[in-house]
Order: structure tokens, then sequence, then C-alpha cells
């Protein structure tokens, strides 16, 4: 018999996906070496964590696509 899952429980399991997957980025020394290139960013700084992974993320995909 096949689980069902409702939208909440799906809601639930990929937040807590994406909350495992942000911390093992967060702390990569890829994005660690990225923030410390951007400490003087005080936007970036103000951005909660899950927006900085979401912007590391970004600028790393759009510098690989070259």
């Amino acid at each position: 018999m096949a689980v069902s899952h409702t939208p909440y429980s799906q809601f639930s399991e990929d937040k807590a996906i994406w909350d495992s997957l942000k911390r093992a980025i967060a702390a990569s020394s890829g994005f660690q070496r990225w923030h410390l290139e951007r400490i003087s960013d005080i936007e970036l700084q103000a951005l909660p964590l899950d927006q900085q992974v979401q912007r590391y993320l970004r600028e790393t995909l759009e510098t690989l696509a070259y």
C-alpha cells in the first residue's frame, strides 16, 4: 500500500531536506570562502542564511555557465 502524503507533510519533508542541505552548504569551504570575500557587503550580511545560500548557489551556477 502506498503512503499518502498531504501537502503539509510533503512541505515539512522538503523543508527538513532544505534545512539540512543549507547547513551543509554553509559549512562548505566554497561557501566560507565566498562569504569571506563578501564580508564588507553589508546588504549580504543582513540577509538570513537561507538567502545567502541561495545567492551563493546562483552566483556559483552563473560562473559555471560561462
